[in-house]
């Protein structure tokens, strides 16, 4: 097989080796349908990783959000705030309750939500009568929004924030747990992330009564009864014992994944450092990014080489980047939804839509590989 044919992608699964220990233990016991020892140590060890008073684990990072959006009471006639920037996900249980989305650009600084524009988008909907029922705020590729400033805005205006930590496990901001800052926080678990049960996520909380009702109404919110009985809408959201099992021997190498992650994004950024038109995703002061993905801005106008170009160039060797998500506010589904850009006339998302670049940033990614990737690129940018 030629270089050219071993595929390398953008973030593939790392497993430790550990994983079967857990997956053995439950055949062993039997304990092979949902619920079990498993699910029970992921959820206690992930709370306790986060040093956060409970966590929920379920089939994904969207079924988490979803039960936060049910736990607040979000329907019909309901708003919800979110970022723009992100993947679908973040949006998309909104539309499962019946309420409207109301899109909030980012900032330079972090990539995430901007302070300037979510404050704005407070005042208009504060006047009209109408705040929002939850601000989603989201954490791109791995670095923390600038919680401080959001949560101070969110407070003052007394709505509550789901911190959708799905890129951003392990990352820190001014020295606590990224996605332990709002009411709720959410993690995935997909296949593609810094740790992986296959598919799946959590949902997070201090309040631990909020988490056994999200564990009841992920459990198809089964009544106490003998017989089968259903007094509200419930869902089929719970992780089973087997992929918890994968959870568990994934998250005793998080650190570990974190560092890997951490020098393949350093060992671009010494590559490409000196080269004028290009900016990597900046990592806020006193915080500390996953780096799930190296994530940047290629500047064509300064570099002669745009984004796309880099893209098509990487996949004819048989090699995966993307560009950064496509902001919600330009996505079909959301057309004509209420956005608010940084400023009038300035969107940032925007700029990171039509300028930025996901490089391959697999924690499993050798050095070798990575070289061939970097050699690549300044090929191109050195024509």
């Amino acid at each position: 097989m030629t270089d050219k044919e071993e595929r390398i992608f953008l973030s593939s699964p790392h497993m430790s080796g550990n994983e079967q220990k857990y997956i053995q233990e439950a055949f062993d016991l039997n304990w092979i349908a949902p619920l079990g020892n498993n699910v029970d140590g992921l959820e206690r060890e992930l709370a306790e990783y986060n040093s956060i008073n409970d966590a929920a684990v379920v089939t994904s990072g969207t079924a988490a959000i979803h039960l936060a959006l049910r736990l607040l009471n979000v329907g019909k006639d309901d708003s919800v705030f979110v970022s723009s920037l992100t993947f679908v996900a973040s949006a998309n249980p909104i539309l499962y309750q019946g309420a409207t989305s109301v899109l909030i650009d980012s900032e330079m600084d972090t990539w995430n939500m901007s302070p300037l524009a979510l404050e704005r988008a407070l005042k208009d909907a504060n006047e009209k009568g109408k705040l929002p029922k939850a601000v989603i705020v989201v954490n791109l590729y791995g670095q923390s929004a600038q919680m401080d400033e959001l949560m101070e805005i969110c407070d003052r205006y007394g709505v509550p924030v789901i911190e959708d930590a799905a890129e951003s496990l392990g990352s820190y901001y001014k020295g606590r747990k990224s996605g332990t800052f709002g009411k709720y926080g959410i993690f995935s678990f997909n296949g593609n992330k810094i740790i992986t049960t296959s598919g799946g996520g959590a949902l997070v909380s201090n309040d631990e009564e909020a988490l056994k009702k999200a564990r009841f109404l992920a459990t198809q919110a089964r009544d106490p009864a003998v017989h089968y009985q259903h007094s509200e809408l419930g869902y089929n959201y719970r992780m089973s014992n087997i992929v918890a099992g994968i959870g568990r021997g994934q998250l005793e190498v998080l650190d570990e994944r974190v560092r890997q992650r951490r020098a393949v994004f350093q060992r671009y950024e010494e590559a490409f450092e000196e080269i004028d038109g290009i900016e990597f995703q900046p990592e806020l002061e006193d915080t500390m990014s996953n780096r799930w993905l190296t994530a940047l801005t290629i500047d064509p106008a300064i570099t002669g080489v745009s984004r796309d170009d880099i893209i098509d160039r990487l996949g004819e060797e048989n090699i995966e980047a993307r560009p950064v998500w496509k902001p919600m506010h330009l996505q079909p589904l959301f057309e004509g939804v209420e956005y608010y850009p940084q400023e009038d006339g300035n969107s940032v998302s925007d700029y990171l839509f039509e300028f930025g670049l996901c490089l391959p940033s697999g924690s499993n990614m050798s050095v070798v590989e990575q070289e061939r990737v970097i050699a690549l690129v300044l090929e191109l940018l050195n024509k």
